[in-house]
């Protein structure tokens, strides 16, 4: 399902990805995890255990489409990275994740889309709030990289501060 070998765009570019995404059946010792390992814990095995996570800079967590990003509101400020997974392309609760995340609760962390996250959807991950993005393995990075500018004007309102055009006349 969730592929770390995967190549990552961040803010508009090919990036190293030095997080490690954690499946949800895998067990992890939370204990054990160095200060220079990164990891994003599944939002269940995160919320069990908030009190030991909440803060740190190297563990993440990432929300399934069928997860609502609500239950962060007073906590995503402290969290580094949140990750939202499309399981499918045609999903879109991941969209309102993070214009929730970005618009009603002001993170400013990294949202980073992960799953079956396509090029032709890139320009929409970014107007939502996005601002990484795990791509499936037959995916080619530039494609994606040029699709985040597929448009140069926006018709709505978005999180990435476009001004729509019906602002501009």
């Amino acid at each position: 399902m969730l592929d770390n070998a995967a190549l990552l765009i961040k803010d508009q570019q090919l990036s190293d990805n030095h997080w490690q995404l954690i499946d949800k059946e895998q067990v992890i010792d939370l204990s054990s995890v160095a200060d220079s390992d990164h990891i994003i814990l599944p939002f269940a095995h995160w919320q069990e255990n908030q009190p030991m996570v909440l803060g740190k800079a190297n563990i993440g967590l990432w929300l399934d489409s069928d997860e609502s990003a609500e239950p962060l509101a007073s906590v995503c400020h402290d969290v580094p990275l949140i990750a939202i997974n499309f399981p499918v392309f045609s999903d879109g609760r991941g969209y309102s994740y993070a214009r929730t995340l970005r618009d009603h609760f002001a993170y400013r962390g990294e949202i980073r889309a992960i799953g079956d996250v396509l090029p032709d959807q890139m320009y929409f991950y970014q107007r939502c709030g996005f601002n990484s993005f795990l791509l499936r393995s037959d995916v080619n990075p530039e494609t994606a990289i040029n699709c985040l500018n597929d448009f140069s004007l926006s018709y709505q309102a978005g999180s990435d501060q476009r001004t729509p055009i019906f602002h501009q006349r």
